[in-house]
């Protein structure tokens, strides 16, 4: 496949793979590449309290990442390209684990719905996904280009290494 265009993504210049979508490239590599993405733009409003707050009742500690609010972001964002349609709920129930109960069984316990509520907001301010009218969130078109083209961006890279 020739590359149709160049696209400045962390101050190298990529080309761009052609028909290249986000269930094409490594997911770790796309979550991460989405989150560099929507951190260097800015435009992703951060609450203030991301510092001080766990990820569900199941956690014993915040996360050690100061980016974390970014990367779940990105996350989000794939898992509602790959599925769409999911809400609130189901996005707490992605991101659940495991409850440790001493020496009870452990059981499973859903993630924080605050932060699954804040970061699909965040997400609606940039445009990126919408409330569908049968619940629950979906993309938009243009957040659907946005991934499309961050992809073809990860593809590229993992191309010219190789």
């Amino acid at each position: 496949m020739k590359p149709r265009c160049t696209i400045h993504l962390t101050d190298v210049y990529i080309s761009q793979m052609p028909g290249v979508t986000v269930k094409d490239v490594n997911q770790q590599e796309f979550v991460r590449a989405l989150a560099a993405f929507l951190k260097k733009s800015g435009k992703l409003k951060v609450p203030d309290w991301v510092d001080l707050v766990k990820l569900g009742k199941h956690k014993e500690l915040a996360p050690s990442d100061e980016n974390w609010f970014y990367i779940r972001a990105a996350s989000t964002v794939r898992h509602l390209y790959l599925r769409g349609g999911a809400g609130v709920g189901s996005m707490t129930k992605i991101y659940g684990g495991r409850k440790r109960n001493g020496v009870c069984p452990a059981h499973h316990s859903v993630g924080s719905k605050n932060v699954a509520r804040k970061v699909l907001q965040a997400l609606e301010l940039l445009k990126m996904i919408e409330k569908s009218p049968n619940g629950g969130r979906r993309l938009t078109p243009s957040g659907t280009r946005d991934l499309d083209r961050i992809a073809g961006q990860v593809a590229a890279a993992n191309k010219k290494s190789a």
